[in-house]
């Protein structure tokens, strides 16, 4: 009878997410097994395409283009997310503090990270103006650093690091939100203990917040490979001649000569690639 009822309830378990599971079998693994078979073709954008094997990827070993952009891509990733997670950190320290209009101060915290991207976007455009910027004003005419005005967004050297600038700026604040939630639920007789055994505030954030807070940073820092690896809007609003992994993928498949054949290959290898950082980060830093 017990078998019966354990049964029922095994198919019924089955029944109730197999929604669930169509649904991200539609959303998730139809699309990257067929981008992988779209990496084997030489696709054109009517829709033909012909049987190339492995070209598209000896293609891809060959290009300088592809190098560049991954080395890109590595910059901007160790950037972002370093900066978001310090910075997320740093402030869920200083706003775990008691003080005035406490609540006030974290709720506007939380705006660059719930502004529409393309208005905050604009607005960076604008104080990096070469023309009527704030930045070249500052610098030129207030600070005196620099002999003349610089198109900063212009050039993809200094663009890169107005992009992960802005990027650190826009996404800090859900580093903040979740490491903040961690810090409130940390019972204080482990800070009065650690104070009690001789410990300044740094032996007390060394020995009680980190490792308290460690999963937590480990989320953040493994959320923000995923995401930043992937991130293509931010980037390419604010400078597209900075050509991360994503806006490299997307001048191969839609603009100039376009060979969305290659382009899929390219995916496929940043796909290996965001894999191998996860198990790294997972298996060899985390110990999960």
């Amino acid at each position: 009878m017990s078998d019966n009822i354990a049964a029922q309830e095994a198919r019924l378990g089955h029944r109730l997410i197999a929604p669930a599971a169509l649904i991200i079998a539609l959303l998730i693994l139809y699309p990257i097994f067929f981008n992988l078979y779209l990496s084997f073709f030489d696709v054109e954008l009517n829709g033909d395409k012909s049987l190339v094997g492995l070209n598209n990827y000896k293609t891809l070993l060959s290009d300088g283009g592809f190098y560049s952009a991954l080395w890109t891509t590595v910059i901007y990733l160790a950037g972002t997310v370093t900066g978001t997670t310090v910075l997320g950190l740093a402030v869920a320290l200083l706003l775990n503090q008691n003080f005035p209009f406490k609540n006030t101060v974290r709720a506007l915290v939380l705006l660059p990270y719930f502004a529409p991207v393309i208005s905050v976007v604009f607005g960076w455009q604008f104080i990096f103006d070469p023309v009527n910027g704030i930045y070249n004003h500052v610098m030129v005419e207030v600070l005196g650093l620099v002999s003349e005005r610089q198109n900063v967004i212009g050039d993809p050297d200094s663009a890169l690091w107005v992009v992960i600038v802005f990027d650190i700026w826009k996404h800090f604040p859900i580093a903040f939100l979740l490491i903040l939630a961690k810090l409130q639920s940390i019972p204080s007789d482990q800070y009065e203990a650690c104070a009690i055994d001789g410990y300044n505030a740094w032996g007390r954030f060394i020995h009680v917040t980190l490792p308290e807070c460690r999963f937590v940073i480990g989320t953040v820092v493994l959320l923000r490979m995923i995401w930043n690896l992937n991130r293509f809007e931010d980037v390419y609003l604010l400078a597209p001649n900075v050509e991360t992994l994503p806006i490299y993928i997307y001048f191969q498949a839609f603009t100039g000569v376009i060979d969305q054949g290659l382009a899929a290959a390219i995916s496929v290898v940043q796909l290996i690639v965001l894999s191998g950082l996860i198990w790294f980060y997972v298996k060899k830093v985390l110990n999960w």
